[in-house]
């Protein structure tokens, strides 16, 4: 229920009005039901079977059916990746098939997947073995080709010594060679092969180790990697073959081979043997290349079809699980022939909910209709506020800080102003302003394709692409105010309202300028702008508009705790909380504020800062030259006394007359509710107008004391504290502008002055990447920061208690990717 005495139009700040409602849903039209009330998105339910395990719950069959259909579909998405095919990002058209349907499909094409990828992997591992073959075919024949040529040459060069000696020896060899015992006669074998080339010195190492030198190694590399038929993936190998005598060398050879991952092939001994096996290589890899581009373009034309439909069927898993998730939610009533659901949704949806749940009974052909009522309830009901694509990025800075307390003055409402005014303060400089117009305005005007991709680290910058609009939008006005250009000024609205008296302020000093014509209308006078007084002058000017918008914002902040009081009729904080911090905070940095408006027009040149410790120290002097108005003294003494007041007035009423209620509500005595504490929250039930106590628990005064008295003393402290924050404002406008000042001369303006081409263009490059990289990206981010840190603590902390939760409807529409 809404409070009355409220102005009508301070309902902009509350949250949606929200009710509990209770379904009694049929079981057979149960399921349409769901899928009707998730299309509407506007129904919060209720956990009823919270004491229930996942197993345990009635539906759990049906999830775990969904969940291997989604299974399935990752399988099928990471074959689509691999093949390099993109599912369709068209427009989601219902469903033809249903879920029945869906999973015969899906399992129909994972298991024809399956056996295409089984078969395509043996085939191209057996092309891939082939491939090796007719390297080793080759190389290895290189090699023993040489060898062969080798030793003809050698035996004809000892032939003619051999027979010139044959005759003495003859006799002598003949007997030898007839007493040697065949069987004693060793041959010798050899190994050939691939071997990773990384791994070569090694297994030459092992080798030479394991047989003890009883071995010849020879190896060659291959000129391209080759694609390893076991792991599949492209390796730099050497061709080896390996000679040996004996079989524990050979065993012992084959041992260390399979250690380092080296693959063997037989190489015939014949010359006649290698060619036949060179030619059946040859014609066994073109057919199996044949082969595998077949069984690829099959595979490719599977996948093609799946990724024109997966969009579709991964909603429709989604949206089936999703259903039954809700669906393990609600509880069987007695009869176990319907299904009770009970939640939260706004009270405008009522309608569209009935007519949801008349048109579920309708298309299920249902007998019984679905029951909706209002339930009474002590539970506080979720904050929910409608948001749009502009409102949102503003909402979400709001909520990041805490969501709202149901029916809370919403702070949301006037960030959307206050926020990128507080940015453009600190970022002032039309040209820069210009900048983030126009990259903002690249994600506005192609919103629509960029909201149908995922964008990664830039879905943070794209989702808050309105609220980058107002920022650019009001440090253009503020750039204008400040008449900065790149730090450069401009006489945009006129001519400087000063001229020189004399050729002696040609060095820019203000001191021989002299007035001669009208105000400068909008903003600084470009004079300011390279005078000697340019730095006091705008420091002067900054720090004083900082406390102006500091204390306005404050105040606000302090207007909306009264909205929040008088909304929930809470009169103990109108008079105890308000009023007094209302007091308090005017009487000392509202009163700086009017005499910094008095000064600026009077033009006086009295001492504020005199003026506010003499305040406290010395309240009874006399001012002098820094009276601003007359009876100054006695306005200053009566808000100092006024400003002490206060204090008490926080810190010692409000216990007192919760200690007071409490023991009246306990008595039985009639009273009249005033206030909303930890020991008895009010919970209004929304649209029945009752009241009713969520708890009751045992008052402890000094608890209630000690609460009051640190909120009284970080108001006070705050008061002064939060001021001085709002000062960040003139400190980072200041170095905004230095900095820009800084790369406009010492980089620009300096390499101007060469008059050298190729100077000119490394110093317009090194501008323009430090006007980029440092003022609009980390100044802007420091500016963003700075902001949300004054909306955060020195304004929020006025009114926003920020301990609610957010409402989070059943909606198809923020389904998102399940990863389990």
């Amino acid at each position: 229920m809404r409070g009355e005495g409220c102005c009508p139009t301070m309902d902009l700040l509350r949250s949606e009005e929200m009710q509990l409602v209770q379904i009694i849903i049929p079981i057979e039209s149960s399921h349409l039901t769901l899928s009707y009330l998730g299309d509407l998105g506007l129904l919060q339910f209720k956990d009823l079977n919270a004491d229930k395990s996942p197993f345990q719950r009635t539906y759990a069959t049906q999830i775990k059916r969904c969940g291997e259909m989604a299974r399935k579909l990752r399988y099928l998405k990471e074959q689509m990746g691999k093949a390099g095919i993109v599912p369709s990002s068209l427009p989601q058209a219902p469903p033809k098939l249903d879920l029945d349907d869906l999973e015969i499909t899906l399992g129909e094409m994972e298991a024809e997947l399956i056996e295409v990828n089984a078969n395509s992997e043996k085939l191209q591992r057996t092309y891939n073995e082939l491939l090796e073959y007719d390297l080793v075919l080759q190389k290895a024949g290189e090699f023993f080709h040489t060898a062969q040529r080798s030793a003809v040459v050698q035996h004809r060069e000892t032939e003619g010594q051999q027979s010139a000696e044959a005759s003495l020896e003859s006799p002598l060899l003949h007997e030898q060679e007839m007493s040697t015992d065949p069987s004693k006669q060793v041959k010798v074998g050899f190994v050939s092969g691939l071997v990773p080339k990384e791994k070569a010195m090694g297994f030459e190492r092992i080798l030479f180790r394991a047989t003890r030198g009883n071995m010849f190694l020879r190896q060659e590399p291959v000129d391209t990697p080759v694609t390893d038929p076991v792991s599949g993936e492209k390796v730099a190998k050497n061709v080896f073959v390996v000679f040996f005598s004996g079989e524990r060398a050979k065993a012992k050879i084959l041992k260390i081979c399979e250690a380092f991952g080296a693959n063997r092939y037989h190489f015939p001994e014949e010359l006649g043997k290698q060619l036949q096996a060179l030619e059946e290589v040859s014609t066994k890899t073109k057919e199996l290349k044949t082969t595998i581009d077949l069984g690829l373009l099959h595979r490719d034309s599977i996948l093609k079809n799946i990724a024109s439909q997966y969009e579709q069927w991964s909603y429709l898993v989604r949206k089936e699980k999703s259903v039954y998730h809700t669906l393990n939610m609600l509880s069987l009533d007695v009869t176990k022939k319907c299904l009770v659901a009970e939640g939260w949704s706004p009270v405008f949806a009522a309608n569209k909910i009935k007519e949801a749940l008349h048109r579920a009974t309708v298309d299920s052909n249902s007998q019984v209709g679905s029951i909706f009522q209002i339930l009474q309830t002590k539970e506080s009901p979720p904050t929910y506020y409608q948001t749009n694509k502009f409102t949102s990025g503003f909402q979400e800075i709001v909520d990041a800080y805490g969501v709202a307390k149901y029916q809370e003055a919403n702070p949301g409402l006037f960030t959307i102003v206050t926020f990128p005014f507080l940015f453009a303060v600190m970022f002032g400089d039309w040209g820069h302003g210009i900048c983030l117009l126009l990259c903002t305005s690249i994600l506005i005007i192609r919103e629509k394709k960029f909201s149908s991709q995922k964008l990664g680290d830039m879905e943070m910058i794209f989702g808050g692409r309105y609220l980058i609009l107002m920022m650019s939008i009001f440090s253009i006005y503020t750039g204008l105010i400040y008449n900065e250009f790149f730090s450069v000024p401009f006489e945009l609205f006129g001519k400087s309202a000063y001229a020189c008296r004399d050729p002696s302020c040609s060095d820019k000093t203000t001191a021989g300028m002299i007035k001669v014509g009208p105000t400068y209308p909008f903003g600084v006078d470009p004079v300011w702008h390279g005078s000697r007084s340019e730095l006091p002058f705008l420091n002067s000017l900054k720090m004083k508009m900082s406390i102006l918008l500091g204390v306005s914002q404050m105040n606000l902040g302090i207007f909306l705790s009264y909205f929040n009081a008088k909304f929930f009729r809470n009169s103990i904080n109108v008079w105890y909380q308000f009023v007094p911090q209302l007091i308090f905070l005017n009487s000392l940095f509202g009163y700086l504020s009017l005499l910094i408006i008095i000064k600026w027009c009077t033009g006086s040149k009295a001492d504020l800062y005199h003026v506010m410790i003499y305040m406290f120290l010395s309240p009874t002097d006399e001012l002098g030259e820094n009276q601003l108005f007359p009876g100054q003294k006695m306005v200053q003494l009566v808000l100092l006394l006024l400003a002490f007041v206060s204090v008490p007035w926080m810190l010692l009423p409000k216990p007192f007359l919760l200690k007071k209620q409490h023991e009246q509500r306990h008595q039985g005595h009639q009273y009249t509710p005033l206030e909303n504490t930890d020991e008895s929250v009010e919970i209004e039930h929304v649209g029945h107008g009752t009241n009713s106590h969520d708890h009751e628990e045992e008052f402890e005064f000094t608890e209630i004391f000690v609460h009051q008295l640190i909120h009284t003393i970080e108001f006070v402290l705050g008061a002064v504290s939060n001021t001085a924050s709002y000062l960040r404002l003139w400190a980072l406008s200041l170095a905004h502008s230095e900095l820009s000042s800084v790369f406009y001369e010492k980089v620009l303006l300096l390499a101007w002055g060469y008059n050298n081409v190729i100077i000119l263009i490394v110093g317009i490059i090194v501008f323009v990447f430090a006007t980029i990289g440092v003022l609009l990206v980390m100044e802007s981010l420091s500016a963003f920061l700075h902001a949300m840190r004054l909306h955060w603590v020195e304004f929020q902390n006025k009114f926003y208690e920020g301990d609610g939760y957010k409402f989070a409807p059943f909606s198809f529409a923020i389904i998102s990717e399940e990863e389990e």
